[in-house]
C-alpha cells in the first residue's frame, strides 16, 4: 500500500436505501473496504415474544473509510447505496473524533433518544463526567429533564441522549475558568456514577 494512498484514505458517509444499511455495510466489508455501521441494541415486543434486535443509531447512513479517488466508484456500485453525503459534489471528510464518539453513543444505548436533522436552540455545553466525558453538544430541555443533542456537521445529523443537568458546564465557561476540568467538584466518584441513572428507558 503506497503512501500516498494511506494520506488520502479519510471516512466518509454514504446515504443508502431505507431498510439497507447492514446489507451494504455487510457488502462493503466483502469488497475489503474498511466501514463501519453505529448500530444500538433494543428490545422489540411482540404478542408472544420479546427479542433483542440491533437497529442503526443514523438511519440510512454507513461510513467508509478509503481513498475517495480510487475507491469511490466501488462504493457506488454497492448495491443500496445512493450518494456520497457533503456539500455540491465534494463529500464531506467525516473526522475520527467524530467516528469515536458515534461509537462511545452506541455503548450507552439506554441514554439514546431520537435521531434530530437540526440543531434546536439552547446552550452550547461539554460533559464533565461518567462514559460521554468531554463530549460537546446543544442542549434542549423537555420539563425537568435535560436532553443533550450531539450535532455531527458533516452529515447534518444529531443524536440526543438523556443527561443529568449537574454533568453539563456551558463551554464559554471551559475558556473563562483557570481550573481544569478534572478539578471540577462534579468529578466526585458518586456524581460520576449519577449519569447512568438515565431518566429515560
Amino acid at each position: 500500500m503506497s503512501k500516498e494512498y494511506v494520506e488520502n484514505v479519510c471516512w466518509y458517509a454514504v446515504y443508502v436505501r431505507s431498510r439497507y444499511e447492514k446489507k451494504v455495510y455487510q457488502q462493503l466489508l466483502e469488497k475489503g473496504l474498511s466501514s463501519y455501521l453505529p448500530l444500538i441494541e433494543t428490545i422489540r415486543q411482540w404478542s408472544d415474544r420479546k427479542k433483542k434486535i440491533e437497529d442503526p443509531l443514523i438511519r440510512g447512513y454507513v461510513f467508509v473509510k478509503i481513498n475517495y479517488h480510487k475507491e469511490h466508484v466501488k462504493v457506488l456500485e454497492t448495491d443500496g447505496v445512493v450518494k456520497f453525503i457533503g456539500i455540491g459534489r465534494s463529500p464531506s471528510v467525516i473526522s475520527e473524533r467524530d467516528i469515536d464518539w458515534l461509537k462511545r453513543l452506541t455503548r450507552e444505548p439506554d441514554a439514546i433518544g431520537n435521531t434530530v436533522v437540526a440543531i434546536p436552540v439552547g446552550k452550547k455545553v461539554r460533559v464533565l463526567a461518567g462514559p460521554f466525558k468531554d463530549l460537546e453538544g446543544v442542549v434542549r430541555k423537555e420539563g425537568r429533564e435535560d436532553r443533550l443533542v450531539v450535532f455531527f456537521e458533516s452529515i447534518m445529523q444529531g443524536v440526543e441522549i438523556t443527561i443529568l443537568p449537574e454533568m453539563l458546564l456551558p463551554i464559554d465557561a471551559f475558556s473563562s475558568s483557570r481550573q481544569p476540568v478534572e478539578s471540577h467538584p462534579t468529578d466526585d466518584p458518586e456524581v460520576v456514577t449519577a449519569i447512568r441513572h438515565l431518566v429515560r428507558p
